[in-house]
């Protein structure tokens, strides 16, 4: 008998070591490159998480920290990170895959059912990338919408954002084009020179965080009239239209003497060559700035309840001639992937969190600066009469744009807290299946026409949403959602990429800021020569091929729906 018991207990003295190692936490490095925070996860999603799976999420974002460099030098050690979001385009998750850095999540799938639902886009994402059998790989914003829906919902992604109240208080001059913005910015920072604090208002506040082949916010309001970047590229959303970024009439140098002429005026935040990304986002929160190429930003930073019942709020400006690009909605995703890294030490648990992202509860808490996935249900929101309605803490969290977390939930800010991981697994606008109404709490309830900006817009702009405007207008230029991924380039064309994109960005921003005309021109001819002297036509051949490539497939999904 005295043997029975013993054998008992050391049964049980296995099975609780056994659940004490399971629930051991550990600290668990994700490597995102979208992500624009480097660090510990915190506050209450950091709490969430570790509560829930026992991890401690360690971001590692290029775009805080070194760049494309940071992720070259954690290739060449063999270990991106346990969980690893980079993209599959120009043969990055090829690569990775084939250097034997990402785990194959197959043995793992029956633990992944909310991102299994995807099997599809799983597959695509792997024969487009010419990697062999296996799960190395699961797309973000996935959808059941079709190619030639917008992706969007309410706000486009991009698209001429300022500061309403200044516009219609010096009158609603009329904007024909682009450059008509500054005319109009300089009234409006006449009009309102100060921060309610003291400081100074300025019409742009630019950051190079993500600066790439191009001056990233230069290359924003080329988006405005229907084109996005293809390498050295810009090309029209409707295949009409492929031009060399650096060519005399391409929209990419149109951006760069707008913000030039803005620098003239001073309606060009000086600091905009030294800040990132999080200085902006402040500066945007502060009502310092007056004109946001993103939604995202200037209304997200600024729209909070209390400004927008005073009064003040972003919202879409009414260019005359702009066609402003929307990416189409992909079943199969986008080419911005997830994964797990090949020498992560517990994969079992790292599927389920990966899973539980693409579940309906990881969704809506994965709400962040760029995303309005709603936040906890119970606490953010909650059902009433069959709808999602935000609660009095969600309109303080969301609406307000800020609010203190309950002990429950960690305490401290709500904001402080969220994401940041910055990973969409489902476009926000799909149907939560919980609740059979979108995710994005946008969608809940229409702009409140009590609010006097949303007021003054909607009579001003006669529609219910920006979306709603631009749809009736024309003023929409849809890129069909394709299952096209760039492929890897030849060695030679890298290397001469590396050499004029590091060339091009930096006489981007020397040309915005140069003294005169003179010595903008003068700077545009060195960039040109030192450019052609690097390889930039061999490069721009190039990517005039996947430019038309890529518009090729983008016709076969327009032809097909």
């Amino acid at each position: 008998m005295q043997g029975k018991w013993q054998v008992l207990l050391l049964l049980l003295l296995l099975l609780t070591t056994g659940c004490r190692q399971d629930e051991e936490l550990i600290t668990v490095d994700v490597f995102a490159y979208q992500a624009n925070y480097q660090g510990i996860q915190g506050g209450w999603f950091g709490k969430y998480v570790e509560d829930k799976f026992k991890i401690r999420l360690n971001i590692i974002a290029p775009n805080v920290s070194s760049g494309e460099n940071l992720y070259q030098t954690r290739f060449a050690s063999g270990n991106l990170g346990d969980i690893v979001m980079i993209g599959a385009d120009h043969g990055q998750l090829e690569k990775a895959v084939k250097a034997g850095l990402l785990l194959d999540m197959t043995p793992y799938k029956d633990l992944m059912p909310h991102a299994m639902q995807y099997k599809a886009a799983i597959e695509n994402i792997r024969v487009a990338s010419n990697i062999a059998e296996g799960i190395y790989a699961i797309p973000s914003e996935v959808t059941a919408y079709p190619p030639t829906e917008p992706s969007e919902g309410v706000e486009p992604t991009y698209g001429p954002y300022l500061r309403w109240d200044l516009y219609a208080k010096i009158g609603y001059p009329k904007l024909e084009t682009l450059e008509s913005l500054l005319p109009v910015l300089k009234q409006m920072q006449e009009e309102n020179p100060l921060t309610p604090t003291g400081e100074k208002t300025y019409g742009f506040s630019l950051f190079s965080d993500w600066d790439g082949d191009l001056m990233v916010l230069a290359k924003q309001p080329c988006c405005f009239y229907g084109y996005d970047e293809v390498g050295f590229v810009l090309s029209r959303a409707d295949g009409t239209s492929d031009i060399s970024a650096i060519a005399d009439d391409s929209p990419y140098l149109r951006a760069l003497r707008l913000y030039f002429e803005a620098n003239q005026l001073g309606l060009l935040d000086p600091e905009s060559r030294t800040q990132n990304w999080e200085t902006v986002w402040r500066k945007y929160a502060e009502g310092r700035i007056l004109f946001s190429p993103w939604p995202f930003l200037g209304q997200d930073a600024y729209n909070t309840e209390a400004n927008l019942r005073a009064g003040r709020g972003f919202m879409l400006a009414p260019i005359e001639d702009m066609e402003i690009l929307s990416h189409g909605a992909a079943t199969t995703g986008t080419s911005y992937v997830v994964g797990i890294g090949s020498r992560a030490k517990d994969p079992e648990r790292l599927a389920r969190f990966i899973d539980w992202l693409y579940s309906p509860e990881g969704i809506t808490l994965s709400s962040s600066q760029t995303g309005n996935y709603g936040g906890p249900e119970g606490l953010t929101w909650e059902m009433v009469d069959g709808r999602p309605q935000l609660t009095d803490f969600g309109r303080r969290a969301l609406l307000q744009g800020d609010a203190v977390m309950p002990e429950s939930w960690g305490g401290g800010s709500w904001k402080d807290g969220i994401s940041q991981l910055n990973f969409k697994a489902v476009l926000e606008k799909e149907i939560n299946p919980n609740t059979g109404y979108p995710y994005d709490f946008r969608h809940w309830e229409p702009y409140d026409a009590s609010i006097p900006v949303y007021q003054s817009w909607q009579e001003r702009m006669q529609a219910q949403s920006s979306m709603e405007y631009l749809r009736r207008e024309g003023k929409l230029l849809i890129a069909p959602g394709t299952d096209y991924v760039i492929p890897a380039e030849p060695t030679t064309i890298s290397q001469y990429r590396a050499v004029c994109k590091d060339v091009i960005v930096s006489y981007s921003w020397k040309m915005v800021f140069a003294r005169d005309a003179q010595e903008f021109e003068r700077l545009l001819r060195e960039m040109r020569e030192i450019v052609t002297a690097s390889g930039f036509d061999e490069v721009l051949a190039y990517d005039l091929k996947i430019a038309k490539e890529l518009n090729a497939a983008r016709g076969q999904a327009r032809a097909e729906h």
